[in-house]
């Protein structure tokens, strides 16, 4: 994810991630939610960061890249920390290699997006505080929430500001 913007522009397009993060915070704010991004190569840490999420985020959005065909560990702490998810991909991941369509991390999440490019991010923003709203059962714009975008090979989530969680 790092190196988004450059790397195969033919698949993932040349939208830069600080690009994605800066549209995906205004979008946020524009829905009166505050959106936290983060990235990082290593398996380990986006599991801690999806583990850190726990206690504050109402949703995460994430991006687990390669992680998202080969990792039980990022699959179980989805389901671990019990925030609604949503998955996404630049790419779709079901037209490319047979290997890259399953995911290990899908079936723990609320849903996946993928195929759209950068938009495939601002959907899964869409998603995760559409959830939000309909479980707390009012407009954000009522309550403000925060909605953390972490990439890790990426993943974000979203909090309603001055709203406890249950």
């Amino acid at each position: 994810m790092n190196l988004l913007g450059t790397r195969e522009p033919e698949i993932y397009g040349t939208t830069t991630l600080a690009e994605i993060d800066a549209e995906l915070g205004r979008r946020a704010r524009t829905r009166g939610a505050e959106v936290r991004c983060a990235q990082t190569n290593v398996e380990g840490e986006l599991v801690e960061l999806v583990q850190r999420a726990k206690g504050w985020a109402d949703a995460i959005v994430i991006n687990p890249g390669a992680y998202t065909h080969t990792s039980v560990a990022l699959r179980d702490a989805i389901d671990a920390v019990a925030i609604p998810t949503v998955e996404v991909h630049l790419s779709n991941i079901h037209a490319r290699e047979p290997f890259r369509a399953q995911s290990l991390t899908a079936a723990k999440c609320i849903g996946q997006i993928s195929g759209f490019g950068a938009q495939s991010y601002y959907l899964g923003l869409d998603a995760a505080l559409a959830h939000v709203e309909a479980t707390v059962g009012r407009r954000l714009s009522e309550a403000p929430t925060t909605l953390r975008r972490q990439q890790g090979r990426s993943h974000g989530e979203a909090r309603q500001k001055g709203r406890k969680r249950r």
